[in-house]
């Protein structure tokens, strides 16, 4: 018999532990295929209007699409609402644990949890059904002591930033090798109670389509660039145009890049037979056998802390990955406990360059052991209104920017404004089409933000990696008819703006709007050095490119899409 997409949903209602099994609407089905966009739609349902992110009301669902379990690039989404933000929250992660998940699950795609156990507990999915057993003597173990006691088994789970509800703690899996990492799943998690899901199943009897994904992504732009480097080149190309986040955002180039960049890695690089990763990747590792997977970790943790050293910044990079805790968002809130320090709103001496001094304080975020760590385990913008600090780190929607300077990048501005789980770059990352493309007009430019937007809503909700996805011009409508599912690009195209305005109206629903849509102040202060010197945000230009977006995006002036652009895309019952 043919193999299909599972069409069904689990229950898991962990104050009640009761576990239920129910078909998937099939307008649902239709209209968002897995991933991103189901996972959506079940949030609208299930969660109630100003739910506390941290409270039994708020669900978490682990959301697998139709091509999770067919490809080695396969991801599986993490939805929730964010602890960090207060918005809508989608985090990805691949590795072994989205197939294993598929092969568990049987003819069901998404997990939908709610409520909060009694106890530490482990969610256990098998032979397409699920259970709940005790764990509490996993109770603080970290991300690799976890996966350890299920070696029969792969595991999502949450070190101790997730038990102590840190409100940008990750749901790690592989033994902290992968990550649904920004925003907080992991904290809702914790706040459940659950420790871990356990899927025990190999993956799933499904066509391998693997070498349909490994041969487009190797021709493409993308593969090449990836095969090379993985992500740790954006540490070089950021420095190379000026828009390296460095010392706390207050400058745009890094001396010691080098000594983090891809030269660094390349150094330290060990080939590996495919085990999930592209096709010629490699991994990197410090002196002390410390992996450092991707650019995120010596942008955020190294230049971003002014730390030029490789094992160090790897070894920060793993601390993180154990404990469960955001690299982006950890590199930033030490930062802006450096800054604070230095402006005396924090009696403590925290500075940049010194290494021992962030690995402290990212372990006492994680367990909230002291006053400090406790303030920033709440986000940067949090910490800064409790202490009366200076928010000198930039926040949109309470979440950190990440890799690219927006005073160097007009587009990448709008893409971090717009961007639907607070400041992403993985929304959306036009500075790099522009760097290849040269100067655009402010219409490119936001019709670049748009389409890539859309593009990426889609792979998520196929269960595709963004990375690879942008190998296929078609978004992925190739690798669906490999296995059986018929779908257009015009069609993918439109889901893909479909799930967009269903988060946005998520958003509206919790009371975001055009206000939310800005930059802070700190990137109205120009730019002091590299070939981006004396840039900034200029407001007027970006009220303007905002004006243009919403006008594109079928949005009124407030950003809320309007009753026709609800009716095209189907969305008026909500």
């Amino acid at each position: 018999m043919a193999w299909t997409p599972p069409t069904r949903a689990l229950r898991v209602a962990l104050d009640e532990r009761r576990i239920e099994s129910e078909p998937i609407p099939d307008d649902w089905l239709d209209a968002y295929r897995g991933g991103k966009g189901l996972g959506a739609r079940y949030l609208h349902a299930n969660v109630p209007r100003n739910a506390d992110a941290l409270g039994p009301e708020n669900a978490l669902v682990f959301a697998l699409g139709p091509l999770s379990a067919v490809t080695a690039d396969g991801r599986y989404a993490a939805v929730t609402k964010s602890p960090l933000t207060g918005t809508f929250l989608d985090s990805y992660a691949g590795g072994t644990f989205p197939q294993r998940l598929a092969g568990s699950l049987g003819d069901h795609l998404v997990v939908v949890v709610t409520g909060r156990a009694s106890e530490p507990t482990a969610l256990v999915v098998e032979n397409g059904d699920a259970r709940l057993e005790p764990a509490t003597a996993l109770a603080g173990a970290d991300a690799v002591e976890a996966a350890d006691a299920y070696p029969d088994a792969a595991v999502a789970c949450v070190g101790p930033a997730g038990e102590n509800e840190v409100a940008y703690a990750t749901i790690a899996s592989d033994g902290g090798d992968h990550h649904a990492g920004r925003g907080g799943a992991g904290a809702v998690m914790g706040s459940k109670n659950l420790k871990a899901v356990v899927a025990r199943d190999p993956a799933p009897d499904a066509p391998d389509r693997s070498a349909l994904v490994d041969d487009a992504f190797a021709e493409s732009d993308v593969g090449r660039w990836q095969a090379a480097s993985e992500t740790l080149e954006t540490v070089d190309f950021a420095n190379e145009i000026g828009a390296l986040p460095t010392r706390g955002w207050q400058e745009g180039t890094f001396a010691g890049a080098d000594d983090i960049g891809i030269e660094a890695a390349r150094d330290a690089a060990v080939e590996r037979e495919r085990d999930g990763a592209r096709p010629g990747g490699f991994r990197v590792e410090s002196a002390e056998g410390e992996t450092v997977p991707r650019g995120s970790t010596p942008i955020s943790l190294g230049a971003g802390l002014g730390i030029d050293d490789f094992d160090a910044v790897a070894a920060l990079g793993a601390l993180c990955d154990r404990l469960g805790v955001d690299v982006i968002t950890a590199g930033n809130a030490v930062a802006f406990a450096a800054r604070a320090s230095a402006d005396g709103h924090v009696d403590r001496d925290v500075d940049f360059g010194d290494a021992d001094a962030a690995r402290a304080l990212i372990r006492e975020v994680a367990g909230r052991e002291t006053a400090l760590g406790d303030a920033l385990a709440d986000g940067v913008a949090a910490a800064a209104e409790e202490l009366g600090a200076a928010e000198h780190v930039p926040t949109v929607k309470a979440m950190e920017l990440p890799a690219y300077d927006p005073r160097a990048a007009p587009a990448m501005a709008l893409a971090y404004a717009t961007s639907d789980r607070g400041a992403c770059h993985r929304r959306a990352r036009p500075i790099e089409q522009s760097a290849v493309a040269g100067d655009w007009t402010d219409d490119q430019r936001v019709d670049a933000v748009i389409e890539e937007q859309n593009r990426r809503s889609a792979l998520w909700s196929l269960g595709l990696d963004d990375f690879v996805g942008e190998a296929f011009d078609d978004v992925g409508a190739s690798l669906l008819a490999a296995v059986g599912v018929d779908a257009t690009p015009a069609d993918l195209r439109l889901l893909g703006e479909r799930v967009w305005n269903l988060v946005r109206l998520f958003n509206v629903r919790e009371g975001f709007d055009r206000a939310d849509d800005s930059l802070p102040a700190v990137l109205t202060t120009p730019l002091p050095d590299g070939p981006a010197a004396g840039a900034s945000v200029d407001a007027d230009r970006f009220e303007s490119l905002l004006e243009t977006y919403y006008d594109r995006r079928g949005w009124d002036d407030h950003g809320r899409p309007t009753p026709a652009t609800r009716d095209r895309l189907g969305l008026t019952d909500l």
